[in-house]
């Protein structure tokens, strides 16, 4: 298992869920929930700058069978953003199926009104995609999911 803290972020249209692990990989927690919106990548740059993280965990969110549709391609943008704005952070892609009904479930068994608490939700399914990101670490020895490719900075889109 590599050493050093994660950040998760389950990116949604109106909220970002960000969720760290301590630096032994060991327990994630919630961290806070971010407005989506322009100043999300401002901020998620400000949350790298304090934690430091070995890798930033980004889900990517496909059907129940496993396959990406328009919601996987916007977040393969997302993910191509955030790799141009965190040089030197690592992403990766982490498969998100069920996360937030994962999270809402865990919520609901202790009590807490999901509906009234959407922030909350969005921090513990941030939670959970860590926590199976770093359980797939564990057992494999591989980091998890797919990692996004770093934008060349001396590349401009013309050259594509």
């Amino acid at each position: 298992m590599r050493r050093g803290v994660r950040l998760a972020l389950d990116w949604g249209r109106a909220r970002i869920g960000v969720a760290a692990s301590d630096p032994d990989g060991i327990l994630a927690h919630p961290v806070e929930t971010v407005p989506a919106g322009d100043a999300a990548v401002g901020r998620v740059q400000q949350l790298v700058a304090e934690y430091e993280p070995l890798e930033v965990v980004l889900g990517l969110p496909r059907n129940l069978a496993g396959v990406e549709g328009p919601a996987a391609d916007a977040m393969r943008e997302v993910a191509g953003h955030l790799a141009a704005a965190l040089p030197g952070v690592p992403i990766r892609l982490v498969d998100e199926r069920l996360t937030t009904v994962t999270a809402s479930r865990q919520l609901q068994g202790a009590g807490r009104n999901t509906r009234r608490q959407r922030r909350v939700i969005d921090q513990a399914a941030a939670v959970a995609l860590l926590e199976q990101a770093l359980q797939h670490e564990r057992t494999t020895g591989r980091a998890p999911g797919e990692l996004v490719p770093t934008p060349d900075p001396g590349r401009t889109p013309a050259d594509e």
